[in-house]
């Protein structure tokens, strides 16, 4: 501009004029702003007209500007020409690269606040598509008659992990990803599962009964003990046993499927030393089952056994080791019908009234014995985990996964087909917005996983193999397995982070009957919360986001007072979820795809990720709340085991320094130069570093695996130290204030840690602990 301003001056005035420099002055608190600016000395004679007037500023070196009498002379008319039109050339190309370098600089809109939701023309490197054009072309691209062939396709009536169906299964995927142009690859996993070998026996008053049905990784063996009925085998249940003084120690402990997982039941039971389980389905929570043989797993855990906290490759150099999560006492389902000949003839004192009237109304006596005889054996088996991906135009190395298992015990219709097939029709539909001027700003990574049966075991080796990346890459899962089992209700389960977006998204999708409203109003009445249920064990979702610190999500279609009761059996075909849903599993499942498709799209589309930090300020709030009572409450009734010297005021710090982050990170956003690319990237990096960081660092992954203090399970989270809090107060065994202290102090600063992670340099770190 110097320059270009230099030359017209020399064109009209045959030297250059003299400028003085601009002088900026503004106070940053908005007072006493001021703007000093210094003109030249030439354009104050001209505003003078003829040279005499007073200047402010003058510079005295400056020549008053001559006019002359006989100017329009012929030569300094074609001066005059030439001079405009080097002006316009000069002008022109001065706008066109002005205007090149904003077109080159993608805008980085915030998208962040759930209030507003801006239209946002994105331009150059970045998506050149609004959201409500999103939308509006995922509809277009999603078919719902693509829905029945890619049912039949990929249905099939024996895919257990690591068979050759299995492998078939997986090969139809991949080359279904190929076909869509997504780059492909597989992930290969040597893994240790338990399967049936023969036979196993349940012996009764004399009667023998084979069983079919299997519960992977039960402690293999025979054992006898008496019944006792346990309800749903809960912590709760077994406590009311214990506080009717009823003999739990060597029993065969009797209990309905449902609430809780296998695994924890089994746990539970283990932990008042009973020597096997019996688990089966009751009629009142499953119906229709009849004698329908129930398969299923017992491990308190995810993954492989037999490699916690690492991956299954080949040719490993680990020493062998078994998760503390295996059960030591036997565990097998039985049949309904089973179940009921054994309720009607136990003995012994009364079924709670709590738990409803159970066969004779009794919980079992020492006389009604049975033997559980258990032949599983252990095998290894190769398993294949199959990706695609559709890559992203400005940060192709920040990714959503969208998983299904392809795997089933049986049929598997509801829990792998279904949800392999709107993994599927989601990478097609994706695929082809691409081809109509879609471009993400992340990538989707599109997962089969293999071996999701058996405990996860797929997603949970590949989290495994690549968690010191995938935690810093992957900043969301959406697990799609079950997602149809019923038309009555919707269930969710999600990492905090995600309920805004997840509100957002149930607003936009509609139910799936013809001029339905929303799905909030339709089965939310408005609430989400109504919607929400915390994240089972057995849910894929749970090993992202526990064990690997990335926001995770699940849902489910279902019916709103019954279980679908075919999960873990022969029966989950097609024909029985076609029942279960009146004949809607098409539009269902098609209603899924737009859901999960709303929520995927939105992380990959918007400048910065929905993920909304402030949800977890009153999580943490509420649990300080709590430890802060029943703390107050042990040092009042016990000061001798607790004495006050233990503070409150660390934790709460902590907490408050989560909360300050939270708020300032938002007000960051509001400050910040969002046109700037890097910026967006920086504050997205402070957003994802969240959820990893509520996972304890002072937990081996190896020993407790779920490591998060808020979603996870163990010793480390906040529950463990309102339930230690508990203990104390009434002297059980396991407590230890010692130890309380400890884990006390440790969760305080993995709050403090995380609160330092999101303030983002260490200069504005809010330590006050």
């Amino acid at each position: 501009m110097d320059q270009a301003r230099s030359t017209i001056s020399k064109i009209f005035n045959g030297e250059p004029h003299s400028y003085t420099r601009f002088n900026l002055t503004q106070n940053m608190e908005g007072d006493n702003s001021q703007v000093e600016m210094k003109l030249s000395s030439d354009m104050d004679e001209e505003v003078g007209g003829n040279g005499t007037a007073e200047h402010l500023n003058h510079n005295s070196r400056s020549k008053p500007y001559v006019t002359q009498r006989n100017g329009r002379t012929p030569r300094n008319l074609c001066f005059m020409v030439v001079a405009i039109l080097l002006i316009f050339i000069i002008g022109y190309l001065i706008g066109f690269l002005v205007h090149r370098k904003k077109d080159m600089a993608p805008a980085c809109t915030n998208t962040f606040s759930p209030k507003k939701d801006p239209v946002v023309m994105e331009r150059g490197a970045a998506p050149v598509m609004n959201w409500d054009s999103v939308k509006k072309l995922y509809a277009e691209k999603l078919k719902m008659s693509n829905f029945d062939s890619t049912f039949n396709t990929f249905a099939s009536s024996s895919h257990r992990a690591g068979t050759p169906g299995d492998d078939d299964l997986g090969n139809k995927v991949i080359r279904r990803f190929k076909e869509y142009g997504m780059a492909t690859w597989t992930d290969e996993h040597f893994v240790k599962v338990q399967d049936l070998s023969g036979t196993n026996k349940v012996t009764f008053n004399g009667e023998s009964v084979d069983l079919k049905g299997f519960l992977s990784y039960s402690a293999p063996g025979t054992a006898t003990g008496a019944v006792l009925y346990a309800h749903y085998g809960r912590e709760g249940d077994f406590s009311m046993l214990r506080y009717q003084n009823i003999p739990m120690s060597g029993r065969v402990v009797l209990v309905r499927a449902g609430l809780i997982s296998f695994a924890e039941k089994v746990a539970n039971a283990a932990k008042v030393n009973a020597t096997a389980v019996l688990i089966y389905a009751d009629q009142s929570d499953y119906s229709f089952l009849g004698s329908a043989e129930i398969f299923g797993h017992v491990h308190l855990g995810s993954g492989d056994p037999y490699t916690p906290g690492f991956p299954s490759f080949n040719h490993t150099q680990f020493p062998p080791i078994e998760s503390s999560g295996l059960p030591k006492i036997l565990a097998q389902t039985i049949t309904p019908e089973l179940a009921t000949k054994i309720l009607k003839q136990l003995q012994g004192p009364k079924i709670p009234t709590q738990w409803g009237f159970m066969g004779s109304g009794k919980l079992g006596g020492e006389s009604d014995l049975i033997t559980v005889e258990v032949n599983n054996m252990l095998t290894e088996k190769k398993i294949t985990n199959v990706f695609g991906v559709i890559k992203g135009f400005v940060d192709a190395d920040r990714y959503v996964v969208i998983g299904a298992q392809r795997d089933a015990w049986g049929p598997g219709f509801a829990k792998a087909t279904v949800g392999t097939s709107v993994l599927l029709e989601m990478a097609r539909a994706i695929s082809e917005m691409q081809n109509s001027g879609f471009k993400p700003r992340r990538s989707i990574v599109f997962a089969s996983w293999s071996a999701g049966e058996y405990g996860n075991v797929g997603a949970t080796e590949w989290l495994e193999g690549y968690l010191s990346s995938l935690n810093m890459k992957a900043f969301t899962y959406v697990d799609l397995n079950g997602v149809v089992t019923g038309q009555s209700g919707l269930k969710i389960s999600a990492s905090p982070l995600l309920y805004t977006l997840i509100l957002s998204a149930l607003k936009e999708v509609n139910a799936p009957t013809r001029g339905a409203p929303s799905l909030l109003a339709q089965y939310g009445r408005d609430n989400l919360d109504s919607l929400l249920e915390a994240m089972n064990m057995d849910s894929a979702a749970y090993p992202f986001l526990a064990f690997s610190g990335i926001p995770a999500m699940s849902f489910r279609f279902t019916s709103e007072y019954m279980n679908y009761p075919y999960f873990g059996t022969e029966l989950d075909t097609q024909q029985k979820l076609q029942a279960t849903t009146s004949g809607q599993v098409t539009q269902f499942a098609e209603v899924a795809a737009r859901f999960a498709g709303h929520i995927t799209l939105r992380l990959v589309h918007d400048h910065l990720l929905q993920l909304d930090l402030q949800k977890y300020t009153r999580i943490i709030r509420y649990n300080v709340f709590k430890i802060n009572g029943k703390v107050a409450e042990v040092q009042k009734l016990r000061p001798q085991v607790l004495p006050k010297a233990l503070t409150m005021q660390w934790l709460m710090s902590a907490s408050g320094s989560y909360s300050r982050a939270s708020a300032n990170l938002a007000t960051d956003i509001q400050k910040s130069d969002l046109e700037d690319v890097e910026m967006c990237r920086m504050i997205n990096d402070r957003i994802m570093a969240v959820e990893r960081n509520l996972l304890s660092p002072y937990v081996s992954p190896r020993d407790n695996p779920f490591r998060h203090i808020l979603m996870g399970s163990g010793p480390q989270t906040l529950g463990a130290l309102i339930d230690h809090l508990d203990a104390i107060k009434n002297d059980r065994p396991e407590a230890d204030a010692d130890v309380f202290r400890n884990q006390f102090a440790l969760a305080t600063w993995t709050i403090q840690g995380c609160a330092n992670s999101i303030a983002g340099d260490i200069w504005a770190l809010d330590n006050e602990i």
